[in-house]
C-alpha cells in the first residue's frame, strides 16, 4: 500500500509505511518552496530539478537500476522536446515498481518513444504525465498519444495551469488532456492511495490529484 501525492509543477511524492520518494522536488522554480527530501528517496527527470537536502536519502538522476527502502527503479535516458536528434539525452523516464504496482514518470520529455525505450518501461499500470503543454511539456495530445504507446489504461496528469503556480509559459488547463483522452475521470482529492495492482480500475481512467 502506498499514497501519491501531488505538489505542483513535476512534483509528486510516492510514501509506503517505510519508505519515500519525491519526483522533482525543485519547486522554486515554479514560485514555491523546494520540497523537503529529509530521508526520502530524490527522484529528478532532469538535473535542474535536484535540491541539494543534504538529509536526503539517495539522489537520483539518471538512467540505471536502484534498489532502495520499498521502490524498484530504473532510469531510462530519453530526448527532451526542446532538444534534437544529435543532442545528448538528458532527462530521465522511470519505471517505479512499489510492491506489484508499476508505474511511469514522465518528464518534460518528446511525445514519441523509441520500441528500446517501450520495452525498457515494460508492462505499466499506472503513468503519471505532463499535460500542459505551451512548447515546454507534453500537450494533451502528445500525453494521450504516449500514454497509449505504453499501454496504459490510468494516468495521473501533473504539470498544467495553476494560478498559484509561476509557469516559464502559460500551460493549458487539464479539461483538454480530460477530453482528449478521454474515459473515466475520478477526483481522488489530495491523497490517492493505492492498495495493490488487483485494487485499480481494468477501464481507462484519469486520477485527478488536487495540488497538496
Amino acid at each position: 500500500m502506498f499514497d501519491i501525492e501531488y505538489k505542483g509543477g513535476n512534483t509528486v511524492t510516492i510514501t509506503t509505511k517505510k519508505s519515500k520518494l519525491v519526483t522533482d522536488p525543485k519547486l522554486s522554480l515554479v514560485g514555491l518552496k523546494d520540497l523537503d527530501t529529509k530521508g526520502a528517496v530524490q527522484l529528478a527527470t532532469e538535473a535542474r530539478f535536484v535540491t541539494a537536502g543534504s538529509d536526503t536519502l539517495l539522489s537520483l538522476e539518471g538512467p540505471g537500476e536502484y534498489e532502495v527502502g520499498d521502490f524498484s527503479i530504473r532510469g531510462i535516458a530519453a530526448e527532451r522536446h526542446i532538444d534534437t536528434e544529435a543532442d545528448p539525452k538528458i532527462s530521465t523516464m522511470y519505471r517505479i515498481e512499489v510492491g506489484d504496482v508499476r508505474l511511469a514518470l514522465i518528464g518534460n520529455i518528446k511525445g514519441k518513444l523509441s520500441e528500446d525505450q517501450l520495452e525498457s518501461l515494460g508492462v505499466i499500470d499506472l503513468v503519471i504525465v505532463p499535460v500542459g503543454g505551451g512548447g515546454y511539456t507534453l500537450d494533451a495530445v502528445s500525453a494521450t498519444h504516449l500514454v497509449r504507446d505504453i499501454d496504459a489504461k490510468l494516468v495521473i496528469p501533473i504539470h498544467y495551469a495553476d494560478k498559484a503556480l509561476k509557469y516559464e509559459v502559460p500551460q493549458d488547463d487539464l479539461s483538454l488532456f480530460v477530453s482528449e483522452f478521454g474515459g473515466t475521470v475520478e477526483n481522488v482529492g489530495t491523497k490517492f492511495k493505492v492498495k495493490s495492482a488487483s485494487s485499480l480500475p481494468l477501464t481507462q481512467t484519469i486520477f485527478e490529484l488536487q495540488r497538496s
